[in-house]
């Protein structure tokens, strides 16, 4: 391998790949040809039949800089005019689209799949929609997956050499008009941070829909809590049919638990160093992703971006019709020079959340948070367990045993007026263990109705009686709950060169245990918010010893907090805790 890092890496045998046409889609069999598909054909029952005539360049051979071969299937316009072309970079298999288990993930989410035509990379662009409008798509299968050649890194700068390699192949090419773009949303989104920011000469622009940007931060130890679950479903994707080796980040998060270990500093993306046009694609909901694509939005070092906040999950979103004619838009004045009016595209769309099917969407701003928001902080009053503007000035506290019932604690404030927050919130708790040396810190905001009833909502179509079962405490990233944040207390300490008023960062970097009683500071960065309250309806945060949204996705746990004795919340004098609130001032 090419990078110096990965020899510091810990790699397990790649899961077998199981070439028989069903379980990697009736596209994977291996073989190099080039193949017309042709317009009406139905690539695989349920899916859409093609709308047009596609050259296929099936398991096309890609050298790259270090003689590794990689393999891609690339969909072709079947013309003699050059195109641009979009990128999938992800180790979801290339070929994949009619794949079991995406088929039926679909169903569950109440998709369905007629929506594409079955060469649609998971998370990707569907070949034949963009096909037909000019445009070439590559679905590569990075290095170790699948017959490509090397062992499969996961985040950092190997895969982003490698993508910067595949760039500038495609943009070689004979039917190739040199510019090209990369787009997917969540793993194909984060990948784009890293490859776009080793700045390839022929990356024209990109189109991230929610994705993560700190393999540490945002996915290992998300306030520096440890969470293996999620990495291990993740893991099962690394197949190969050359008996290659994996990236085992579970291993890894147990031989280099802080953040300054090399390992992590090479998957912290640095999007400050892109300088291409990006629309970036968004939403509050996604508790594996809000965090990272807002965080990269911020620092983004390009002049011309575009931030869309919607108020869905990010598949319905990335496959809706209107979104993808949108999306053509972007592409189109870019990678193919055409004079239409997306340079009049407001710069920041936000929405504004309300539970009760009358979402406010597509608000135009300038930036985010919109300049009318104002931080506000409301004290927690631990007597009458509520918010209010002003410190009480003696300290009230209030203790909840953790792990047991209720193993939380909450404060509430009942709205006279219409009141909306936009922008970001964050917590500022005051906090003592008794009988442990640590605490593990989960906070929500949620909104109730006038009843006192908890309000959600899902974001994707199916609301049936097993989503409902599979949300109630978990697969957050289907039902949005509100804003949310988690840290462990020893972790607590903060990043002076990045940390800002409005948004707490940490260092991750050492581990201060807490003495019996001892008063400490912990500032949690809570989730970037949109939400409404009605004049009447009450906003209520939840301070808890447990994951209370639960796991991203179903099937998966959640993580497992290490709470021990009685957590303490102290609400008064110099220890005023609060929530910070982006007030919308209009």
């Amino acid at each position: 391998m090419t990078v110096k890092i990965t020899e510091e890496m810990i790699f397990s045998p790649s899961f077998n790949y199981l070439d028989n046409g069903i379980e990697h889609g009736v596209l994977s069999p291996f073989e190099t040809k080039e193949v017309i598909l042709k317009k009406g054909q139905q690539i695989a029952e349920g899916f859409k039949p093609l709308s047009c005539d596609i050259k296929m360049l099936k398991d096309t051979p890609v050298t790259l800089r270090d003689g590794v071969t990689i393999y891609a299937d690339i969909y072709l316009p079947v013309t003699e005019e050059k195109v641009p072309t979009l990128i999938a970079w992800s180790p979801y298999g290339k070929s994949a689209g009619t794949a079991p288990r995406y088929k039926n993930l679909f169903n569950m989410l109440g998709m369905g799949n007629a929506w594409n035509s079955g060469l649609t990379k998971f998370e990707a662009p569907d070949p034949a929609y963009w096909v037909q409008h000019g445009y070439a798509v590559c679905n590569p299968d990075m290095r170790g997956i699948a017959h490509s050649e090397g062992n499969t890194t996961m985040l950092g700068s190997q895969e982003a050499q490698d993508g910067y390699d595949l760039i500038e192949w495609l943009a070689a090419q004979s039917w190739s008009n040199g510019k090209t773009a990369l787009t997917g949303t969540s793993y194909l989104a984060f990948s784009q941070w890293y490859i776009a920011a080793e700045m390839p000469p022929h990356l024209t622009c990109i189109n991230p829909t929610e994705g993560l940007s700190d393999g540490y931060r945002d996915l290992a130890f998300i306030g520096g809590i440890p969470d293996t679950n999620f990495i291990e479903r993740l893991a099962v994707n690394h197949v190969s049919a050359k008996h290659a080796q994996r990236e085992d980040l579970a291993k890894e998060m147990q031989s280099a638990p802080l953040a300054d270990a090399p390992i992590w500093q090479d998957k912290v993306a640095d999007p400050s160093q892109i300088t291409i046009p990006a629309f970036v694609i968004a939403s509050y909901s996604n508790t594996l992703h809000t965090m990272g694509t807002f965080r990269s939005w911020r620092t983004l070092g390009s002049k011309e971006k575009w931030l869309r906040i919607h108020d869905c999950q990010e598949w319905p979103y990335y496959y809706d019709q209107e979104n993808t004619e949108e999306l053509r838009r972007f592409f189109d004045f870019y990678l193919l020079g055409k004079d239409n009016d997306w340079l009049t595209t407001p710069k920041v769309r936000y929405s504004i959340i309300d539970f009760k099917g009358t979402n406010q969407t597509d608000i135009p701003a300038t930036t985010f948070p919109p300049t009318e928001s104002v931080t506000t902080k409301y004290y927690l009053n631990g007597q009458s367990r509520t918010l209010q503007l002003t410190p009480e000035q003696n300290d009230l506290p209030v203790s909840y045993l953790a792990g047991g019932l209720p193993g939380r604690t909450s404060f509430q404030m009942t709205f006279d007026q219409d009141t909306q927050f936009v922008g970001y919130p964050k917590a500022k708790l005051f906090m003592s263990v008794t009988d442990y040396n640590d605490l593990d810190v989960f906070v929500w905001i949620q909104k109730l109705d006038r009843r006192g009833n908890v309000l959600s909502e899902f974001v994707v179509p199916n609301h049936g009686a097993a989503l409902q079962d599979f949300t109630q405490e978990g697969a957050s990233a289907l039902r949005y709950k509100g804003a949310w944040g988690r840290l462990r207390a020893s972790m607590r300490n903060l990043d002076t060169k990045l940390t800002t008023p409005e948004i707490p960062a940490y260092t991750f970097d050492q581990v201060n245990k807490l003495t019996e009683n001892e008063i400490v500071a912990l500032d949690i960065v809570l989730s970037p918010l949109g939400l409404a309250y009605k004049a009447g309806e009450t906003l209520r945060v939840v301070i808890s010893s447990k994951d209370e949204l639960g796991s991203v996705m179903p099937g998966t746990p959640g993580c497992t907090p290490d709470n021990h004795g009685t957590h303490t919340v102290h609400t008064g004098g110099q220890y005023a805790s609060y929530i910070q609130l982006p007030l919308l001032n209009k």
